[in-house]
């Protein structure tokens, strides 16, 4: 993975293992519970190891499993070097990543470095004196006084969970910056110890075996140090720290690391969408990151007055955000981290096709092609494979855990009027971080398959009897398959599929995505029908050489006419040139 310094062309980027895998994320409470408690934990990630080297998988990402008071279910840390009991142990991290290295795959975790909990001890000692030597490692401000003589926070910066960013502390009579939720404090990364702790973590892991980090919420680390009031509309404050003035000497301290030890890197940064912000993070040769999760197709339906308010997308902007990335990236020696839906975000199905019963098996399958022939390493979220989608749209707010969602009601939707009410109820049943929350559905049997428990906790999506893995394994047909040979066709043919040329066709369509994979070695065409209409689609060059992945069970002699009769939300990716 070193480039020592290596000249390549924007048409001849540098091979490494980590643009030809693929990575599959868990979140360990709902993936598969193992001991009956309800949550799920690591030996049941261990139990499902060959299922994951079945699907073709490369790499394993674990959501935060490290000590935590759960308050953001483990992205508030209270120790950095012990597993949550809940997950299990050490020992169990061991055998798992023995268990995924026997079968040549790797094992990244997520390392949470914004912020930790308010019970970790480091900020239980910074919030106990003023001259503790712990007091720097956070960020803490004399509160401003306004005209009437009363106390206001330092600056008007917004915390991502709703709400003031700055809490009062009585003990000390200041306070604390938490971007997030007030129980999850900032670090300062200004003081070269917290940046010494951060790297001492890292080693002590990778010395572990372990084989990289997914980095959360990473461009926030550089604070601008006047902490000046916001402007903006989109997250108030996020203009000083989105891409802070010291961002990239300080992704340069943790590449370095990074490198000495050939370890997998993706970093996430949010309220970032100038690409020129983030190609300095994964460009090739400046020894920060492998690649980076940039949020613009996250945020495509947000509304005016932020992510729980209605907005539109349509597929001219869908196609113009991804041909921007896949573009850019590949004319400046980058990498995309390709990816629809995660642990944040609500179901791809629900979001950009259709969960319908009569469109939602087409639509899990368009989504596998749509994203696995694109340039980047593509990222798979538990449950994806299978199809899952939202929860229930009749499901009442008593069902949702999402800390974020939860105060936006207590802040903007219990006193609101009726219909201000109901429109959050359905935008959090479309967009809540609870819709990629709920279990795994292994099976049809109780609470499928995920727990022996009486009560999981967070409830199973009803639909499991009909959607899980059990039915689909053994079905040429199913989900699961699909997206087992877009992995194993990415593989085949890595020349053109990760290395090659992207390319739009067909731009003015309002209803098909269309682009071509280009390489010396070849061309690969992936059509995407992303309406629940039969479309014929003229764009078909004749003579093509092979159906790679079809979504409806085409046969070659289907597809050698000009026009394509596609089905509703059909996918086809074709070998047109060899």
């Amino acid at each position: 993975m070193s480039p020592h310094h290596v000249q390549v062309t924007a048409a001849e980027p540098q091979r490494t293992a980590w643009k030809e895998s693929s990575v599959y994320q868990i979140w360990p409470a709902s993936f598969k519970d193992s001991t009956g408690s309800g949550t799920g934990d690591l030996k049941g990630v261990i139990s499902k190891v060959d299922y994951l080297k079945r699907l073709g998988v490369d790499t394993v990402w674990l959501s935060p499993i490290f000590e935590s008071p759960q308050v953001d279910m483990g992205y508030d840390i209270s120790n950095y070097r012990v597993i949550d009991p809940q997950y299990g142990s050490i020992d169990d991290v061991d055998v798992l990543r023995d268990r995924l290295h026997e079968r040549d795959m790797e094992l990244v975790m997520d390392l949470v470095m914004n912020h930790t909990s308010d019970q970790h001890e480091w900020f239980k000692q910074s919030r106990s004196s003023k001259q503790n030597k712990y007091r720097d490692w956070y960020i803490w401000k004399p509160a401003r006084i306004d005209a009437e003589g009363n106390r206001q926070p330092p600056n008007n910066w917004q915390s991502h969970f709703q709400g003031n960013a700055w809490t009062w502390d009585e003990a000390t009579e200041e306070y604390y910056l938490h971007l997030y939720g007030k129980e999850q404090p900032d670090l300062n990364w200004e003081n070269p110890a917290v940046r010494q702790e951060v790297q001492d973590t890292m080693r002590f892991w990778l010395d572990r075996g372990i084989d990289g980090f997914r980095f959360d919420v990473i461009n926030f680390v550089s604070k601008d140090q006047r902490f000046l009031d916001s402007t903006s509309d989109f997250f108030p404050g996020c203009e000083y720290y989105a891409c802070g003035p010291r961002l990239h000497e300080y992704l340069q301290e943790l590449g370095s690391i990074l490198e000495e030890y050939n370890a997998f890197s993706v970093g996430e940064m949010p309220c970032v969408h100038d690409p020129k912000d983030i190609i300095k993070s994964v460009q090739q040769g400046r020894k920060e990151f492998n690649m980076i999760f940039h949020f613009e197709l996250m945020d495509i339906d947000h509304g005016p007055h932020g992510k729980f308010t209605p907005g539109q997308w349509s597929l001219a902007d869908f196609k113009e955000t991804v041909d921007k990335w896949q573009q850019f990236m590949y004319q400046n020696n980058g990498w995309n981290a390709l990816y629809l839906e995660n642990h944040d975000q609500p179901r791809a199905v629900s979001r950009f096709a259709s969960d319908s019963p009569e469109h939602r098996e087409q639509s899990a399958k368009l989504i596998a092609v749509f994203l696995g022939f694109q340039a980047g390493t593509p990222f798979i979220y538990q449950g994806q494979e299978i199809g899952m989608h939202n929860v229930p749209t009749d499901w009442p707010l008593e069902e949702y855990q999402d800390i974020d969602c939860l105060n936006h009601w207590r802040l903007k939707g219990q006193n609101a009027d009726r219909e201000t009410q109901e429109m959050f109820l359905r935008e959090y049943q479309k967009k809540s971080r609870d819709n990629a929350r709920t279990p795994v559905q292994w099976d049809s049997s109780k609470n499928s398959g995920f727990t022996s428990a009486d009560k999981p906790w967070m409830s199973v999506n009803p639909n499991y009897t009909i959607i899980n893995a059990a039915a689909q394994l053994d079905d040429p047909n199913s989900v699961f398959n699909c997206w087992r040979t877009v992995l194993e066709m990415r593989k085949q043919y890595k020349d053109i599929v990760v290395y090659g040329r992207f390319d739009l066709v067909d731009q003015e369509n309002d209803k098909v995505f269309a682009y071509t994979r280009n390489s010396p070695q070849g061309q690969v065409l992936v059509v995407c029908n992303f309406s629940p209409e039969h479309i014929d689609w003229t764009g078909l060059p004749s003579g093509a050489k092979e159906i790679l992945v079809t979504t409806t069970g085409r046969s070659l002699s289907s597809v050698s006419s000009d026009a394509l009769s596609l089905e509703p939300f059909e996918a086809i990716s074709l070998l047109v040139k060899a």
